[in-house]
Formats: C-alpha cells, structure tokens, sequence
C-alpha cells in the first residue's frame, strides 16, 4: 500500500462519529477478503482452482451491510460479496472446500463458489438468474414480520439484475406489503461487458425507487464509515418502523466479470480513476494519517491473516475428493418426508370437488399456525373459484394474503416462507399463469434441497384444464412441464376425497408440490368425503376397476372418461388405475395392471408429444415386455392450443378417440 505522503485521500471519513474501535474493526474485515481474493487468483493461475468471480474494490459494501445487521438477521448475497461471508465468520477452510467443490463445503460438491446457503450463518445464496433473490428475501422479511421479531433481511444485486421482471415484481410486494428488507444494488458499471448505457435510461437507479413509494438512496460505495453510518441509521429505523428501503451503491468492478473474461472493454481512463478510489488503500490511508493505525498494527493484522488463510487452505487441500452414490444423490434431490397417516372419520358429507379442496385447505390452516395462503384475489373474494372464501374471518389477512399480479415474486417469496420455518400454499389464479413464475419454480424450489439442503415447504395449486370453454390461456393442463423437473412433486387427483387428503399431505410434506386441480371438476363431480382432517400417501394410485382384458392408467379428469368407457362396455373386463400423483409415480400398480392385462393404453388430456403418457409407455416397454400383447397405446388431445368454441374444444379432447383406440387394442 501507498504511504500516507503519496496517498490522496478522495474520501473525507470524519463525518461519523466511529469509534477507533469500530474504524479498525472496519479495516481488518476489509482487509480479509481482499487478501483472501489476493491469494485466489494465485491459485487460479496455478491450476489449483477453476474459476473465481472478484469482488475487489468492492469490500466496503459487502462489510458494511454485513456490519449492520445482527447475525441472526438473514442476508441474501451475490458473487462479489466474500466480505459477507467472512464478516459473518464462516470459517475459512469451509469457504475454500466448497471452493474446490469437497464435502467440508456448503453443497456436497454440487454447486460452486457462492451459489449456496447455510442456515447456521443465516445466508442464502444466490442462484444465476439473479431476480428471484430479492423475492426470496421479500419472503423472508413476512416471515420476520408475521413472528413480530423485529428483524430485517438484506439482499444483494447488481445493477444488471435490475433489469429482470423478477426485481421489479419483488420491489412492488415487498413495497405493497410494507416489508422490512434492505435492496441492495451494487452499481459496478457493467454486467459482464455492457455497461450501464446500454441497461438502463435513467440517472440512477435508486430513482425508480419513487416509482415503488419506496425509500431510496445513494450510498458511495466505495467509502466503508459513509456505507457503514448510513446503514447502521437506516436499519436501526427500519427495525422499529417496517418498510422495505432500496440503496444504490456507486462503485466499480475491478476486475472482469470472472477472471477469463478480462476487462478489455473498459476504458483505461476510467478503470485508474476507480482504481484511485480503491476502499482498502485509503481508507488505511486514512487510519494511518489519523494515528489510529499503526505500522506495528498493520504487520499484526496481515501477518494474522496470512496464517488464517494458508492454514485453513492447507486444510481444504488435504481433504480428499469428494464421493458419492447413486442412492446417495437420489437420496438429497428431496427432503426426507415420513408420511403420518391420519385415518379418515367414518362420518361424512357429501361434498363437490371445489368444496372437498376448500375444506381440506381450511383444516390444514387450522392444523398449521404456520401455514400462509398466497395468491391473486384470495382474500376478501375468496379467489376466482371461491376456495378460500370466508377464509380471512377466521384466519385474518397476516395468513391469508392477497398478492399483487406477479407470479414469480410469489413463488419466490414462498421459498423465504420456507427459509424462514413457514409452510405455505400458492393458489395460481390458473394453471396456464405459471409460466410467468416458472423460473423460481424449477430453478430454485426445485433445485434448493438437492443444492444445500434447504427445504422448500411450498405447494402451489394449479387449477387446470379444459371442458369449460375457457380457451387457449386459460385450459391447459401443463403437468408435464413439472414431472420432468427433479426436486418437485406432482399431485392430480380425480375424486372429491383424494383431492381433500392429498392436498393435506402435500402440505404435510416439506417438499415443492405442484397441485393440479381440473375446472371442469370443481362443480360437476360430488362424492361422500370423510367431515375430519386426514391424510393420504403421495405416490400410491387407485384402482378404481378390477379387470384382466384390458388396462386403462389415467389420471385427473381422464378417470372420468374411463369410467365412462366402462359403463358402456359391460362386457370388457377393464383394469383402471387412477394415478393419483405423477410424481412420485407408482410404478408397481402399473406393472400389476400390465402383467394382469398384457394391453394397456394410456390417456391423458395434455397433447401427445412429451406428454408423461410417453414415459410411462417407456417404462411398460422397459420392464414389462413380454408380458405385452398388443402395442402401448396412447390417447391424448390434439397438437394445437386449446380452443374456444365448444365444437373445436371437443375436438381437440380425447374423448371421441378414446372408444375407437379401445377398440383397436381389444382386436389385437
């Protein structure tokens, strides 16, 4: 570092009133991950680690947030922050064996650098499509405010993150909802090689703040006691008075994007004058022009430093390379459920569909006290299907939440719930809206316990389906999309009393579940549904017909056509089997219907290619071959979007082609 004499000091850091105390224990944390990166990009040149995402000329941020919040206060941050980590205390051989992708590490190898989370030092880390971080944190922060325990959470982005839907959805909630969380934007001028011109058209960022009704401000990033006394007034306020706050902090990435990058598109002009404004160098500068910092204490401080990097790197090196199994990977892709049986009441009513899903919804509020409902018009009007009607009377707005029209941010905030010890359920007004919060569905819920063990306690109902003339946007049944995904579950029921005791173990069971529920069901099927709270198994099928002719695997509202099928054919022994759940899938109910049958045809309301028909024909074919004979069949809607009108519609169903694919098989 530069002497004093040589050093122009651009800050003026007596403006707050910091003890030496706080001032030198300013310098040491920054002075920490800016060696420990020091060191990296060593090792990075050695061959010894492959790839390294730089924070420095940066550290005053991280610190300083990291500084101002308790430590039982979650903080949400991003690839330039190892100064949260190491604030926080993480030890060190830690940060490095996750590093190096080793056990010791927060991901059992699975993700790399900073893309993990760890409940013990209260952070949650990034995932690369960036947005779905501030809603996570928006999720966070109700949980803090439903507990009234005072508490804030900050979350990190770049100003190139800001211009993702998921920002701006997430600032509206948290805004709307008054939630105690600190936005944090890092304006380091460009993302990856673009710069600022060319991401956004207004001055600062910090200005759409107005736009939110939001407090906002403009922090130089680069000064550590001007980040560190803003903050400490800021957060001490929004601890006693809730309301989100959103700072842009002006500061510059020194170095590329990650290291291979390079910073050749950045002007040299501009990175000397950044380089001059360096937050380590003057501000120990600046302690050293004061007295405060000696050079005994400077050589005490690096040389402390040195050791506790090089002896914790000789830690991490020394442990093996990491190993697995099979069963072990399979093991942690979801969170281990016991399934409790909760037996069903003898008593019963009879109930429809829609009435069978509100009163199982009800009884699991009632059962869990930390159960939060979610979703467009939920509240007052009781949601478009009127579910939850009647719900806020006996469990209040704080758990009965109505959102604004923004699927992502919702979905996202659920996985906060989930952080924070919630349950909750997510009504998408629709199905076929999902597609606007499909992101943080199959990127983080799905992915979160498998990457750092962390349980995404979230289930989000899907009223789906066509028959009711509603068309292209608002008919589809899009459960394929999600079997497809590991780390989520699938639940499709046909009948009034499954819907009622799988909706209770999906939210039971600490994992993502995707809830489909046919419209065309809601009001036409009734049955006699047992009047208390109980439970049914994920992954076990009903077998709803005995047969030996003929196999038919259906779920939703295709178990009705069966049905409808078998009426008319009194002479055909048909073996129907009600999935129930496609993921887990109850693969030993179909085999047994198979080998009683030797012809199966499978039908499902989704269009044929991609359809989960097809892996289950591959299954059948796999394993259950010779027990074949006549050809899988499948029966499936037509390849097009669902259409209106009532004659398309029929159509485009499965229904008309279903008695001659019967037919067919029977022939064989």
């Amino acid at each position: 570092m530069k002497s004093t004499a040589e050093h122009s000091i651009p800050f003026d850091y007596s403006t707050a009133a910091l003890s030496n105390d706080t001032l030198l224990t300013l310098y040491q944390r920054m002075l920490k991950p800016r060696m420990i990166e020091e060191k990296m990009l060593i090792l990075l040149r050695q061959g010894k680690i492959s790839k390294w995402f730089s924070g420095i000329g940066q550290e005053a941020i991280s610190v300083g947030v990291a500084s101002v919040l308790d430590k039982e206060e979650y903080i949400l941050p991003m690839h330039r922050n190892l100064g949260v980590f190491t604030t926080r205390e993480i030890p060190l051989n830690r940060l490095f064996s996750q590093w190096q992708g080793k056990a010791n590490g927060f991901t059992k190898g699975r993700d790399r650098s900073f893309h993990f989370g760890t409940q013990e030092y209260k952070i949650v880390g990034m995932i690369s499509h960036l947005g779905p971080q501030f809603g996570v944190a928006d999720g966070i922060s109700l949980a803090n405010l439903l507990k009234k325990n005072n508490q804030i959470c900050a979350v990190f982005t770049g100003e190139g993150g800001t211009s993702e839907g998921d920002i701006h959805e997430a600032l509206n909630v948290a805004s709307v909802w008054s939630l105690p969380v600190l936005f944090c934007i890092e304006n380091n001028g460009y993302g990856l090689s673009t710069p600022t011109s060319e991401q956004y058209n207004c001055e600062h960022l910090a200005d759409r703040g107005k736009g939110y009704g939001m407090e906002s401000h403009i922090i130089e990033g680069n000064n550590v006691v001007e980040v560190y006394s803003q903050l400490k007034a800021i957060t001490d306020d929004m601890r006693v008075n809730p309301r989100p706050v959103l700072v842009e902090f002006k500061t510059f990435r020194m170095r590329g994007h990650e290291e291979a990058s390079g910073t050749k598109y950045v002007p040299q002009d501009l990175m000397d004058q950044w380089a001059a404004k360096d937050p380590v160098e003057n501000f120990a500068a600046y302690l050293r022009q004061e007295g405060i910092l000696t050079e005994a204490m400077e050589v005490e401080y690096k040389s402390a430093i040195v050791h506790e990097i090089n002896d914790n790197l000789e830690l991490a090196f020394a442990e093996n390379p990491i190993e697995s199994s099979e069963s072990e990977e399979l093991d942690d892709v979801y969170q281990n459920f016991v399934y409790q049986e909760v037996e069903k009441s003898e008593t019963t009513q009879e109930l429809r569909f829609v009435d069978a899903i509100s009163e199982g919804l009800k009884q699991s509020m009632e059962r869990h006290d930390n159960l939060v409902i979610m979703g467009q018009d939920v509240a007052e009007y009781g949601g478009v299907f009127k579910i939850t009607e009647g719900f806020i009377e006996q469990f209040g707005k704080a758990r009965v939440r109505n959102t604004p029209i923004c699927e992502s941010a919702i979905v996202s905030a659920s996985m906060g719930l989930s952080i924070s010890g919630y349950k909750s359920v997510m009504e998408m007004q629709f199905a076929d809206f999902v597609t606007s919060g499909f992101n943080p569905i199959v990127n983080y819920l799905a992915k979160s316990h498998y990457r750092w063990g962390q349980a995404a306690d979230v289930v989000v109902r899907m009223p789906c389906g066509a028959g009711v003339g509603a068309g292209p946007f608002h008919s589809q049944t899009n459960e394929a999309w999600f079997t497809h995904t590991p780390g989520l579950k699938v639940v499709y029921p046909a009948f009034p009393a499954d819907a009622k005791g799988l909706l209770a173990t999906a939210i039971e069971d600490p994992n993502p579940v995707l809830f489909f529920e046919h419209k065309a069901l809601y009001r036409s099927i009734r049955q006699e549904v047992p009047v208390n709270y109980y439970t049914l198994p994920l992954g076990k099928a009903a077998r709803l017909n005995s047969g030996t002719d003929i196999s038919i695997i259906t779920y939703g509202a295709g178990v009705h056509w069966a049905l409808d099928e078998i009426k008319k054919r009194p002479e055909v022994s048909v073996d129907l089997i009600d999935l129930r759940t496609l993921q887990p899938l109850d693969v030993a109910a179909i085999y047994d219907s198979v080998k009683r049958t030797g012809k199966v045809l499978l039908l499902q309301e989704d269009s044929m290619f991609g359809g989960i028909a097809s892996d289950i024909a591959a299954l059948i074919a796999e394993h259950c071959f010779e027990h074949l004979d006549g050809p899988i069949m499948r029966v499936a809607s037509l390849e097009t979007p669902i259409p209106f009108a009532a004659a398309l519609e029929k159509n485009y169903l499965p229904q008309q082609r279903l008695t001659a694919a019967i037919d067919k098989l029977l022939a064989y």
